[in-house]
């Protein structure tokens, strides 16, 4: 769970003011300043400070705004529900146009560039509280039948291969909580990730449909993990980006940089 900050409405409110303020002062108010200047030679010309700002800060507000709403963002990631593929402390770059553009601050897709597929590990808007942002893997496309049961994915009743990579401990830096897991490989059809499994902690799930539209969503950590098995499943709207890469990675516990961590990508 990532809370949100709409830094695109933030950027887009403050683009839009000082570029409101360097254009008026352009189209009506500087003409008036020159003349004035002309006609009182003792005076000389100065810029109001309002203008000299606005005019000085346009241009980087505004390139920051179309940076983070169309081409990437970035995300820290404050849960371990991701293990092992992203852990607490991990700050990830999100790809905003892998499946297409959006107009700001809105959720409507103005060009398809792509379609989510199976694997991909997403942000998005929760769909019980969109102020709240969620990174989960997709396990379920569009026509899929999706069930859990015993540890085990199936997809439309195919089970998920499983190799153990080893034995491990999964720390919960938020509880403190430590608890043995089985670190394995799942073959997810196309792809193959990592995740975590706690033999003792029970997450079966009965078979479901994923309609046109929505998707099935689940953590890598799957025990230690709210996704679609509790809420249901993601309308694709709420979808905001892809993850793609750890650029930098601070471990809380121990007031530490990880810096085996940075520049992986997200897989």
């Amino acid at each position: 769970m990532i809370w949100y900050t709409d830094f695109a409405a933030i950027l887009a409110i403050a683009s839009f003011i000082t570029g409101g303020i360097w254009l008026i002062d352009s189209l009506f108010l500087k003409a008036r300043r020159l003349n004035a200047q002309q006609n009182n030679a003792s005076n000389p010309y100065r810029e109001p400070w309002w203008v000299e700002h606005s005019r000085a800060v346009f241009p980087i507000l505004f390139m920051l705004f179309i940076l983070r709403a169309f081409i990437g963002e970035p995300y820290r990631i404050p849960s371990g529900s991701m293990k092992p593929t992203l852990t607490e402390g991990d700050f990830i770059l999100v790809n905003k146009f892998t499946y297409g553009l959006k107009f700001p601050i809105t959720d409507y897709k103005f060009l398809t560039l792509g379609q989510p597929q199976r694997g991909d590990v997403v942000i998005f808007r929760f769909p019980k509280n969109p102020k709240i942002i969620f990174i989960k893997r997709i396990v379920g496309i569009p026509g899929d039948t999706i069930s859990y049961k015993n540890k085990t994915l199936y997809i439309n009743q195919q089970k998920m291969p499983q190799s153990l990579v080893e034995q491990s401990t999964d720390l919960d830096l938020i509880s403190g909580i430590s608890r043995p897991v089985k670190h394995m490989q799942e073959t997810l059809l196309e792809t193959k990730h990592p995740i975590f499994i706690a033999p003792t902690i029970p997450k079966d799930m009965a078979a479901i449909e994923v309609p046109q539209g929505h998707y099935f969503m689940l953590g890598d950590n799957r025990d230690n993990s709210g996704d679609s098995r509790e809420w249901g499943l993601l309308p694709e709207k709420n979808i905001l980006g892809k993850a793609f890469m750890i650029w930098m990675s601070w471990d809380s516990k121990h007031n530490d940089m990880r810096w085996d961590r940075i520049g992986k990508a997200v897989n």
